[in-house]
């Protein structure tokens, strides 16, 4: 288990919720993969189309990890409707303490059943 990973992708929430475009982009490798319910992209061009486009927050809960593989919990609330947040995961490969993929899933126990992750991952902070 690596602090590490789970440090970078703390840091990718925080800039993807700050609308820091640039340190989102210095966080992710160049080539990154980034899926959800509406398509998929890759490269740092389609990750700035979306970050800047999105207009969503997404609030880290329960973290879990293994082998560069970070499983977050979060908390997703969309601009257009702040008042109907919602629960979702997303996976994230974490290679030299940049995101190479992250993909959304519709729940926690979908982002772990797709990563081969369990609650034996689940990270805890000492």
């Amino acid at each position: 288990m690596s602090t590490s990973e789970i440090a970078t992708v703390l840091a990718w929430h925080d800039a993807l919720n700050n609308r820091d475009t640039d340190t989102l982009l210095k966080l992710s490798s160049d080539d990154i993969e980034v899926a959800g319910p509406k398509g998929a992209g890759q490269g740092l061009a389609a990750l700035r189309e979306w970050a800047e486009t999105a207009d969503v927050t997404l609030i880290p809960g329960a973290l879990y990890v293994h082998h560069g593989v970070v499983v977050a919990e979060q908390t997703e609330t969309w601009a257009a409707e702040p008042d109907k947040p919602q629960t979702v995961a997303s996976a994230f490969r974490v290679v030299r303490d940049q995101v190479t993929s992250t993909f959304r899933h519709d729940s926690l126990a979908a982002a772990l059943a797709a990563t081969d992750l369990s609650e034996n991952d689940l990270f805890e902070d000492n």
